[in-house]
């Protein structure tokens, strides 16, 4: 069983930048497709970006050239530099994790094996 415990929300003004954090423990991240997903009240989360085993990534396009999405296998995190955030930004951030080979049901079905509890950021 793997825990995913993400750090590193907060307020920022628009504009400014933001670096989340998400820790995995019980098993390393190499063995896995991870992703940052967002969610707001009412409305489904969304995949902002994703990054497979072998280090390609993918981005939604509401992010693509703000948002940065890298993994560092030794230590087991997952990382999300935010940079320009807008208030359309403001959400929960989740990382999310899927086995190898299920990266398409991961970043187009948000269907992972397992999921963090979140960390919010607020831009205004």
């Amino acid at each position: 069983h793997v825990q995913l415990v993400e750090s590193g929300g907060g307020s920022v003004q628009v504009g400014g930048s933001l670096r989340l954090s998400c820790v995995a423990s019980g098993d390393t991240i190499g063995r896995y497709c991870m992703g940052w997903f967002r969610q707001i009240p009412d409305k489904e989360r969304e995949a902002v970006a994703g990054i497979e085993s072998d280090g390609s990534t993918s981005y939604a396009n509401s992010v693509r050239g703000r948002f940065t999405i890298s993994r560092d296998n030794a230590k087991s995190t997952l990382y999300l530099q935010m940079n320009n955030l807008k208030p359309e930004d403001t959400a929960m951030y989740y990382c999310a994790a899927a086995r190898i080979g299920r990266c398409g049901d991961l970043l187009r079905r948000s269907q992972a094996d397992y999921w963090g509890q979140g960390t919010q950021v607020t831009v205004s």
